[in-house]
C-alpha cells in the first residue's frame, strides 16, 4: 500500500523517513482515505516511543509523509530469533503501553497492534503505522474469511475486517463497535509472543485463528517459560480475556502493572506442581524463609515425609550482573564472577545458597580483580580461575593467589583427583585444550582440531567421574556456529567421540546426566559412561538463560545434588558513552544507553568509533556516531564479529577487525561508506586486533596473537615489532610517533610500559600496581592509563631523546563496563586537549537479572 525512502532533510540537516502512497494508489479511494486517516493520526500525537511525523504534502500527483527516521529492526524479525529476555519484554511493553495509552487519551485508536508495527531502536520501542486508526468499524461476517498458512506473514487484510487476525480481539472479528480495550487486547497478544516466541492465538487458517481468539484460551505461559514470574502471567492473561469489562480498562492500567512488576524485582514462583499430600507445617520454612538453607530443608522434607519429587524454582537476586557461575562439590557453596563496587572490574565472590548475599573474596582470601571463568578443585579447598591474562589458582584456606601458566583470555578450565587441571588458554585461532598440573609448570596441548568442518578451537572442558576421560566444546569463531558440537575426549590419546552438536559449554550432572545448551534452551540427557553415548530422548531443563555467542558461553552449573544454578536473561551488559572532565566531573552523554565496547574518538575530535552489539542476535558491528549532530551510522554489515575500530589520521577511514574468516583479520573501510571494506591483513593462523595508527598514517600498531606488529602504508607490509616472554596488547603511538605505550603481563598482572619505534629500544614501565589500556595526550606532555582499580591515572611526560616519564596522578574514579569475554577491550579515549574523557560507563542495577535456583531439576522428567 506504500513506499518508504530514506531521505535527507537538507533545511534542518537531519536523516528522515518519506513514505508515500504511490501514484497508480492515489485514485483508490480507500487506499487515499486510510493514508490521510494515518496523517490525521499520527500529527495529534506527540511521545517519545510513536514516530513522530515531521511533514505531509502532495506532489506531482503523489501524496507523501514526511517521517523520523529510525534505525534498528521490527519486533516481528525480532521475535524470528526466539522470545525476549524478561526485562527486554517489560521495557518494550511499557514503552508500547505508555505510547498505546497517549494515542488513546488523544482520541486515536490503533486497531493493528502487531509486532511488525512495532520498531526496535538504540532507543526503546516506537509504535508505528496508524493507517487504520479510528474509533469504530464496520460489522463483518466471518464466512469472508480465507485460508492462510502459519508460515506465511500476517497482512493487514483488505475488504469486510481489517487488521491482522493473529492480533484482533473477539469484538473486532465480531464486527462490533470497539473502544480503547480492543487494543488492549491486541498488546497481550503481542507480550504474550515476546514473552515465548509463539503467538497466543493459532491455527491452520483465518477461520481456526478467529475459532481460538473467540473461544479459546492461549496455552499456559509457564508450559513455554516454566520461571515466569506469576504477576506477569496474571498481566497478560488479563488483556487476553474475551470480555472487555474482564481486561485492563486501559493501556495506562497495563503500563502502571507492567512498571510495579519491572521495579518490584519480582521473585521467580515456585512451580505450580505441588505434591498430592504434603504436611502443612513442612513447608512453613520455605515460605518464611524463601530460598535460605534450601538444601537443608529439602533434605529433611525429601527423607522424612518423602513426598513425590517435584522440580522447585526460586531466585537469588545479587546486587552486580553475574558474569559466570559454579557450584562447589559441596552441592552449596557457589563461586560468583560479578562486579566490584567501584571500578567496573569483574571479582571473584562467595554465595551460599539461601544467603541474602554473597561475599567479595577480596575481603576475606585474596585479590581477584579481573576473574572469569572459575572451577573447583575435587576436594572444595582451591579454586582455578582466569585474571591478567593468567590461569592461577585459588587455595581457600591459605588465602594465597598463584599463577599457574599464561592464559591471554580463558575459556574454561577442569581439574581431577590426580592433580591434573585442563584448561583453553584463549580464543584466539587453533587453540585447544591444554593440561598443566594443579602446582604449575609448562602446559601442553592435548587434543586436535578438524580444521575440515571449520573448527578454530577446543573449550570448555570438564572432567567426567573417571578423571581421564572430559567433554569439550569445538568451537567455530566465524559465528556461524556449524562446527559447533560437544565430544568426549581422553588424557590418554587424541581421539575423541561426538556426543551431540551445541553451541555452548556442556557439563556433567550426577545421576547420569549431560547438560547442554542449544537452540536457546539447556537440555539434559543421559549418558552412558562406559559406551560415552546419549541414550533416550534429550528434555528440556531451562530457558532464558544468559548466553553468549561470541564465546560460546552458557551461565550455568549442576551440583552432584541435583541443584542447579542458572544465570537469567540474556546477560547483555548495557552501558552509556559519557563525557567527564579531568575531575571526574560529568559533563555529558553521546547516544542513549546500548551495548558498547571498543570506542576511538576521530582526530578531529567531531565523531566516535565503536563497536556496538545488538541484543537480539549478539552479533556486533562497527558505528559512527556524529559527536556535534548526535547522529549514527552504522558502518559495517557482515554477520561476523567487527569490532576495535580505529581511525586513520585523516579521519576518512577506520580499521578495524573481523571474524568473518574464521580468524579476527584486519580490514579497511572508507568512513563516507562509499566503498566495501577491503582486507588488509589477513594472513592465516593468529587473531589480529587493531589498537593505533600512526598520525604520519604510514603504520598501524596491532595485537597479533599475544605480540605487537605493524602494518605499514601503503605497501600493507607486517612486521614483527615486539616479542616479549609474556603477553601485550592495546599498543599506542606517541604523537611524534617515536615511542610506543602499551599493556603488558609480564609481571603477573597487567602493568604499562614504553618502549621506542620503529625500533624497540629500552622498556619503561609507567604503571605500578596495575594498569592497562594507554591513551597519549595530543602534545605528547601526558600518558594515561586505567589503574587496576577503575581510577584514570595521568603521568607527566618530558621531552628529550629517552622517554622520561614522571609520577602517575589519579585524576578520577571511572566507573567502565567491565568485559570478561576478551582480553581486548577499549573501555574510554580522550580528547587531544586531555581535559575530557569518554568512558564506556556500565548502567548500574537497571539491567540485573536474578539467578534461578533449581531443585530436583531432573523431577519431571522421571514421570514421562
Amino acid at each position: 500500500m506504500g513506499e518508504v525512502y530514506r531521505a535527507r532533510d537538507t533545511r534542518l540537516d537531519r536523516t528522515v523517513a518519506i513514505k508515500i502512497l504511490p501514484a497508480h494508489l492515489s485514485d483508490n479511494p480507500e487506499a487515499k482515505q486510510r493514508f490521510d486517516r494515518e496523517a490525521r493520526a499520527v500529527s495529534s500525537l506527540n511521545h517519545p516511543n510513536i514516530c513522530t511525523l515531521y511533514d505531509v504534502g502532495h506532489q506531482d500527483g503523489i501524496d507523501y509523509l514526511v517521517m523520523e527516521f529510525l534505525e534498528g529492526q521490527t519486533l516481528a524479525d525480532r521475535l524470528m530469533k526466539g522470545p525476549l529476555p524478561f526485562e527486554q519484554m517489560l521495557k518494550y511493553g511499557m514503552q508500547i503501553a505508555d505510547a498505546l495509552d497517549k494515542a488513546h487519551r488523544s482520541g486515536v485508536m490503533h486497531r493493528d497492534l502487531k509486532p511488525g508495527n512495532i520498531m526496535l531502536t538504540s532507543t526503546g520501542a516506537k509504535l508505528l503505522d496508524f493507517g487504520l486508526a479510528r474509533p469504530t468499524m464496520p460489522s463483518a461476517s466471518l464466512a469472508t474469511l480465507t485460508a492462510i498458512t502459519p508460515q506465511q506473514s500476517p497482512l493487514t487484510q483488505e475488504g469486510t475486517i481489517v487488521g491482522t487476525f493473529p492480533y484482533m480481539s473477539p469484538e473486532q472479528l465480531e464486527g462490533k463497535e470497539l473502544d480503547v480495550r480492543s487494543d488492549v487486547f491486541s498488546l497481550g497478544a503481542v507480550l504474550y509472543e515476546m514473552l515465548t516466541g509463539k503467538r497466543a492465538f493459532e491455527g491452520k487458517s483465518q477461520l481456526s485463528v478467529a475459532s481460538a481468539i473467540l473461544e479459546k484460551e492461549p496455552s499456559p505461559i509457564s508450559s513455554v517459560r516454566p520461571l515466569t514470574p506469576a504477576n506477569l502471567d496474571h498481566a497478560i492473561r488479563r488483556c487476553l480475556a474475551k470480555d472487555p469489562d474482564d481486561r485492563w480498562q486501559s493501556a495506562r492500567d497495563l503500563a502502571v502493572e507492567l512498571k510495579w512488576i519491572g521495579e518490584s524485582g519480582s521473585q521467580v514462583a515456585i512451580s505450580a506442581t505441588r505434591p498430592e499430600v504434603q504436611k502443612p507445617m513442612a513447608w512453613l520454612p520455605w515460605v518464611l524463609c524463601g530460598v535460605l538453607a534450601v538444601v537443608v530443608v529439602a533434605g529433611a522434607i525429601w527423607h522424612s515425609s518423602r513426598p513425590v519429587e517435584h522440580t522447585m524454582y526460586f531466585s537469588a537476586s545479587f546486587p552486580f550482573p553475574v558474569r559466570d557461575i559454579a557450584i562447589a562439590p559441596n552441592g552449596h557453596t557457589v563461586a560468583v564472577v560479578g562486579d566490584r563496587e567501584s571500578g567496573g572490574k569483574s571479582a571473584l565472590w562467595f554465595y551460599e545458597i539461601g544467603s541474602r548475599e554473597p561475599k567479595s573474596v577480596a575481603n576475606s582470601v585474596a585479590n581477584t580483580d579481573g576473574a572469569s571463568f572459575p572451577f573447583w578443585s575435587p576436594d572444595g579447598g582451591s579454586l582455578g580461575f582466569f585474571a591478567d591474562g593468567k590461569l592461577k589458582r585459588l587455595d581457600i584456606a591459605g588465602g594465597g593467589v598463584q599463577s599457574l601458566c599464561d592464559a591471554a583470555s580463558g575459556r574454561g578450565g577442569t581439574w581431577n583427583s590426580d592433580g591434573v587441571i585442563l584448561f583453553t588458554p584463549s580464543g584466539q585461532i587453533g587453540d585447544v585444550v591444554n593440561r598443566i598440573s594443579a602446582s604449575g609448570g609448562t602446559p601442553q596441548r592435548i587434543g586436535t582440531l578438524d580444521t575440515s568442518r571449520g573448527e578454530t578451537s577446543t573449550r570448555w572442558p570438564m572432567f567426567l567421574p573417571d578423571g581421564k576421560h572430559y567433554i569439550f566444546m569445538a568451537f567455530d569463531v566465524s559465528g556461524q556456529g556449524k562446527a559447533h558440537a560437544i565430544y568426549v575426549g581422553s588424557l590418554d590419546s587424541n581421539e575423541r567421540k561426538f556426543l551431540t552438536r551445541a553451541t555452548a559449554n556442556a557439563a556433567y550432572a550426577t545421576p547420569g546426566y549431560f547438560v547442554f545448551y542449544r537452540d536457546k534452551t539447556l537440555f539434559a540427557q543421559h549418558i552412558d559412561l562406559n559406551k560415552f553415548e546419549l541414550t533416550g530422548e534429550a528434555f528440556p531443563i531451562f530457558t532464558d538463560l544468559q548466553y553468549e555467542p561470541r564465546i560460546g558461553h552458557a551461565t550455568f552449573s549442576v551440583s552432584n545434588d541435583r541443584v542447579l544454578l542458572a544465570q537469567n536473561g540474556t546477560g547483555v551488559s548495557l552501558s552509556r558513552l559519557e563525557w567527564y572532565d579531568r575531575s571526574g566531573k560529568e559533563t555529558g552523554t553521546v547516544g542513549k544507553p546500548d551495548v558498547f565496547a571498543n570506542i576511538d574518538l576521530a582526530p578531529n575530535g567531531k565523531s566516535l568509533a565503536v563497536d556496538q552489539t545488538d541484543m537480539g542476535s549478539q552479533n556486533s558491528d562497527v558505528w559512527i556516531y556524529d559527536l556535534q549532530g548526535e547522529g549514527a551510522k552504522r558502518m559495517t554489515f557482515d554477520p561476523a564479529i567487527d569490532a576495535m575500530p580505529v581511525w586513520s589520521p585523516d579521519g576518512t577511514r577506520v580499521a578495524f577487525s573481523s571474524s568473518r574468516k574464521k580468524t579476527f583479520d584486519l580490514y579497511l573501510k572508507n568512513t563516507d561508506g562509499a566503498q566495501e571494506e577491503t582486507a588488509i591483513e589477513a594472513t592465516p593462523g593468529e587473531d589480529k586486533f587493531p589498537s593505533a595508527w600512526s598520525r604520519d598514517g604510514k603504520y598501524i600498531l596491532y595485537t597479533r596473537g599475544t605480540d605487537l606488529w605493524f602494518l605499514t602504508f601503503p605497501e600493507l607490509r607486517s612486521q614483527l615489532f615486539l616479542k616479549a616472554p609474556s603477553a601485550m596488547k592495546n599498543g599506542q603511538f606517541s604523537p611524534d610517533g617515536k615511542w610506543v605505550a602499551y599493556a603488558s603481563n609480564e609481571s603477573g598482572k597487567w602493568e604499562i610500559y614504553v618502549t621506542s619505534f620503529p625500533d624497540a629500544h629500552g622498556k619503561w614501565q609507567v604503571s605500578n600496581g596495575g594498569g592497562d589500556e594507554p591513551r597519549w595526550k595530543g602534545d605528547g606532555s601526558e600518558l594515561f592509563y586505567l589503574a587496576a582499580d577503575g581510577k584514570i591515572m595521568a603521568v607527566p611526560v618530558k621531552e628529550g631523546a629517552n622517554f622520561n616519564p614522571g609520577a602517575p596522578v589519579a585524576l578520577f574514579q571511572a566507573n567502565q563496563r567491565a568485559l570478561v569475554a576478551t582480553s581486548e577491550h577499549v573501555a574510554y579515549d580522550v580528547t587531544r586537549d586531555g581535559q575530557r574523557f569518554l568512558i564506556n560507563t556500565r548502567v548500574k542495577n537497571g539491567e540485573i537479572q536474578p539467578m534461578s535456583v533449581v531443585l530436583n531439576w531432573d523431577a519431571e522428567s522421571k514421570k514421562k
